[in-house]
């Protein structure tokens, strides 16, 4: 097997708007590029409990040796090279994500929510450290990976941090098929919890909801994630040519950003996610 395998089975992650396992160095040729696009079934907005159909494409890949990975609206670059030969990854790099949560009142399906205003685009810039290794635990090109991403929105929208710590699982079936396993969890600012969890007494006029003004007392833990991936090569070999891929999500949101009537009324802290998508590996 070789690192175009990992490349083009991990899209799906990134096709569905969520972790994935970077390519693992092997034989051959290592510069390959995978390309594809997804339908995503996902809340309309953080902690809703109305859900839309959106799609969009994504793509990740390796040229001389340097990685490269969206997931959903971000972009990861890894700087180090990948040359050793054990299977060791070590990562390192520039991280760019937009946040389009709320910037659209067409989206919000929830009238209450929809009459809070909508929120500005946020552009979390920042980066990102992690270490991955290929054969851990069924074979030799299974692949465990654990990353840490710290960004700070520098839009002027919530212009806070937000810390993305996440552990992920990648085997494969076979050279036709795959599936991984990845949890993560998002660690935010106060000014992110206001901005996106509190609801001034004007706002509360407005909507109806109750006046909130505890998520943005201090920083803590908003959400944790679980994804089931899977995927299926339709040309024989994931490493090369088309593959469908899809994926199961769930989310909860924690704490106090749950017991907003965001989420404790107009919404739900159970969040579900479901994703299909189709790849091309070059």
């Amino acid at each position: 097997m070789t690192s175009r395998f990992f490349a083009a089975a991990s899209l799906l992650t990134a096709l569905a708007f969520s972790p994935s396992a970077l390519a693992q160095q092997s034989e051959g040729s290592r510069d390959s590029i995978t390309v594809g696009v997804g339908g995503v079934y996902m809340p309309s907005y953080e902690g809703s409990d109305d859900y839309r159909l959106i799609a969009g494409p994504q793509a990740r890949g390796r040229v001389s040796d340097f990685a490269f990975w969206t997931r959903g609206p971000g972009l990861y670059v890894d700087a180090i090279p990948n040359r050793d030969d054990t299977g060791l990854d070590i990562q390192f790099g520039p991280v760019v994500n937009l946040r389009f949560d709320r910037t659209s009142r067409k989206a919000i399906k929830d009238d209450q929510v929809r009459a809070l205003g909508k929120r500005d685009l946020g552009v979390e810039v920042g980066g990102f450290v992690g270490i991955g290794k290929t054969g851990v635990i069924t074979s030799a090109y299974d692949n465990l990976s654990a990353r840490v991403a710290v960004t700070k929105d520098v839009a002027g929208a919530h212009d806070s941090i937000v810390v993305t710590p996440a552990i992920e699982y990648f085997t494969p079936l076979s050279v036709r098929s795959f599936m991984g396993l990845g949890v993560s969890g998002e660690y935010v600012g106060k000014k992110y919890g206001g901005y996106y969890f509190d609801i001034t007494p004007a706002e509360a006029l407005a909507s109806g909801l109750t006046p909130y003004d505890r998520a943005g007392d201090k920083a803590g833990f908003r959400r944790v994630n679980l994804n089931l991936t899977g995927g299926y090569s339709l040309s024989g070999d994931l490493r090369r040519g088309w593959a469908i891929v899809g994926l199961v999500g769930y989310a909860r949101v924690l704490g106090r950003y749950a017991d907003s009537p965001i989420v404790a009324t107009a919404g739900d802290r159970n969040q579900w996610t479901g994703a299909l998508g189709i790849a091309y590996t070059f």
